[in-house]
């Protein structure tokens, strides 16, 4: 690493140690985590905290076409509970299914629930689904851990674009298979061609690797100041305290806006209901990642967040054969993200945009 980027990043994180760590006259040290990253980064909620799930549902600025789709989906819902309710020939399990999609209807923000509402909604959508298809799924309302800050490296000279990479991450994250969405980009770029993306192709279908080409992996890069968070007028989108960048797919209108403002392309939206054959789903599921998304949201990488908060790595960097992708808490000082950030001579894209994504490229 530079001398000028070693500088950088040891700055920012003796910022957060001194924001969290104020002195009084009584030479007492007091305060709070990752002060430094939520001062700058973290949208403030306002009144909205201390409002429930109906006021939130009601209160989301919308246009009278959503704003009549979104009624008219709850009427039919509540007419539907209350007819199923109140028919002799219903079955039970149909009667508590009904009255879970109206609970799901108006429910709060993910970002604001307390934790037993998380754990309530999270046991909701676990409920139905063993309703709806006589099987269980596990799925995890796993809070960022404290003092961890997830970072990913990519090592260029590694990487032979064998996309298995991608292939773990579809078969991880449920990905819709009918459309092939896929939240990672492999791109063959000519040697001496510096990384024009422009000129790059992320849709080879050739033996790999090919002469006089290197390969440059792409995806979310969860930056620290991300532009997406700030363009969703519903706070669909935000950055949690352990860094990861996520969505709530059922708050998430599909106005696309966060896909526009991600300089990265890291954004991906469905046009068409998931499709994942039952036999290849991951049942072992996060609410903020890998579960089941509706129609017209917006997706994305997580790093893996059913994973990486359960103390495992990414499903990418597991499946990579040649060892080009490394992950890790920038906040231990033993780990190997922080010794290739401190050695190597590392880059991230688009630097001069003021993002600070913590996705760093280097070579060996």
């Amino acid at each position: 690493m530079s001398i000028n980027r070693k500088k950088w990043f040891t700055l920012n994180l003796n910022n957060k140690e001194q924001n969290q760590l104020p002195s009084c006259s009584c030479d007492k040290q007091e305060g709070t985590r990752n002060n430094f990253y939520e001062k700058t980064i973290v949208t403030p909620v306002g009144e909205e905290s201390v409002k429930d799930g109906f006021d939130q549902v009601f209160e989301v600025p919308m246009n009278r076409r959503n704003a009549f789709k979104k009624l008219t989906a709850s009427l039919l819902i509540g007419a539907g509970a209350v007819t199923t309710s109140c028919s002799v020939s219903a079955s039970s399990d149909a009667k508590e299914e009904a009255q879970i999609d109206w609970e799901e209807q108006f429910k709060g923000n993910y970002k604001l629930m307390t934790n037993e509402e998380k754990k309530a909604t999270v046991n909701r959508l676990v409920r139905s689904y063993e309703l709806r298809t006589g099987k269980h799924i596990n799925m995890s309302s796993a809070n960022a851990e404290r003092e961890v800050l997830f970072g990913y490296a990519f090592n260029i000279s590694k990487c032979r674009g064998y996309m298995d990479c991608i292939n773990a991450c579809v078969a991880e994250n449920n990905q819709d298979r009918n459309s092939q969405m896929e939240y990672i980009r492999i791109h063959e770029i000519k040697k001496g061609k510096g990384f024009n993306f422009n000129e790059a192709d992320d849709n080879y279908y050739h033996e790999v690797p090919a002469e006089g080409h290197f390969y440059m992996g792409t995806q979310c890069f969860h930056c620290d100041n991300p532009p997406c968070v700030k363009v969703c007028p519903v706070q669909a989108t935000w950055r949690e305290e352990d860094g990861l960048v996520v969505v709530d797919y059922d708050w998430c209108v599909g106005c696309r806006y966060c896909m526009a403002a991600c300089p990265y392309d890291g954004r991906r939206f469905n046009w068409s209901t998931p499709e994942v054959p039952e036999e290849v789903l991951n049942k072992n599921q996060h609410y903020l990642g890998n579960r089941m998304r509706k129609k017209g949201v917006m997706e994305k990488c997580t790093f893996c967040v059913q994973r990486s908060r359960a103390g495992k790595n990414p499903a990418c960097v597991e499946a990579c054969p040649t060892g080009a992708r490394i992950f890790g808490n920038l906040l231990d000082p033993k780990s190997t993200i922080r010794w290739v950030l401190e050695n190597k001579k590392v880059f991230r894209l688009k630097e001069d945009l003021g993002t600070e994504p913590k996705f760093w490229y280097f070579m060996d």
